[in-house]
């Protein structure tokens, strides 16, 4: 190979090592990545962990909106435009690290590496799938569903390779917030599923593949 010859640009490389522009953090539960309002001056690639997403209202009310797993991006509104907020806040559920990438190496790397511009685009692609499929979930299922449906998304069912059965500890106001009903509500649920085999619940909760018949059950 010709040494003058541009070495091939590995995106997982780039995600994984420090350099120039970017640097690996640690944060451990309950701290956050960003504040809603801050400035969104840097992307976060999420190399292990859980975190989550929550908003708060003019009134101080809290919503968890979204739960980010390893191998998702956070903040990424922070490359639509300088001096730019967040519109919500990243807070760790489980101890995680992440990659911090500068919002200037992160414009460079997606223009210059298509590589890598694929890879987010396709990022950004499945999360506006997910939240139409979050939005169609709130619009048209009952709260039994719709927590069925997020704790066999936080179990991972569906992607590829084996489930994580046994999925990151959530209090059941959290639970509450992200489906929009009460804790107690979800605590009858929680109960039920458990009753029926569909979860083992003792601190942290393992969900088994049954589950799926009240998701899929009209």
């Amino acid at each position: 190979m010709n040494e003058r010859e541009k070495a091939v640009f590995d995106p997982a490389v780039f995600l994984t090592n420090a350099g120039l522009g970017r640097k690996i953090v640690q944060v451990k539960p309950n701290e956050t990545f960003f504040s809603q309002g801050s400035p969104a001056d840097a992307i976060f690639y999420l190399q292990a962990g859980r975190a989550k997403l929550t908003v708060v209202s003019r009134e101080g009310k809290e919503a968890t909106i979204a739960i980010i797993a390893a191998g998702d991006f956070i903040g990424e509104e922070s490359i639509a435009s300088v001096g730019g907020r967040h519109m919500a806040s990243a807070t760790a559920i489980t101890a995680c690290t992440a990659m911090r990438v500068e919002r200037s190496e992160m414009i460079r790397v997606m223009h210059e590496e298509h590589a890598f511009s694929d890879l987010f685009l396709k990022f950004l692609l499945t999360r506006s799938m997910r939240t139409q499929a979050d939005l169609v979930d709130q619009l048209f299922n009952n709260s039994e569903k719709r927590l069925a449906r997020i704790l066999l998304l936080m179990a991972e069912f569906g992607k590829p390779g084996e489930p994580e059965s046994l999925i990151p500890k959530i209090t059941q106001e959290t639970l509450a917030e992200m489906i929009g009903t009460t804790r107690s509500r979800v605590s009858f649920f929680m109960n039920r599923f458990r009753k029926l085999g569909f979860i083992e619940y003792n601190g942290r909760i393992r969900v088994h593949k049954s589950l799926l018949n009240v998701v899929l059950h009209d």
